[in-house]
């Protein structure tokens, strides 16, 4: 099945394989419930070890364009707002 562990267990499979861009389709993505929780504490620690939403949030802004400077110039809002985006969804 799509979005599933695949047979040796060292990742998902599918249309969501993390190794390429996959820009036609626009399906729900399934991970394993394991994975979820994870990525679940990832984020609460995130949040908790910050000093405020605002931070945490600058932080993801900082550290991505830190990784890819290039994608700055696709984001016209201004970097306090997208900051707060990236935290409040």
């Amino acid at each position: 099945m799509e979005g599933e562990e695949d047979e040796e267990g060292e990742g998902i499979s599918g249309p969501y394989n993390a190794t390429e861009v996959n820009d036609q389709i626009f399906d729900e993505l399934k991970l394993p419930q394991e994975l979820v929780q994870d990525v679940q504490k990832a984020w609460q620690a995130l949040l908790s070890g910050a000093e405020s939403r605002e931070a945490a949030g600058e932080a993801i802004y900082g550290a991505l364009f830190d990784a890819a400077p290039s994608l700055q110039g696709l984001f016209k809002t201004p970097r306090a707002v997208m900051s707060m985006r990236f935290v409040n969804g």
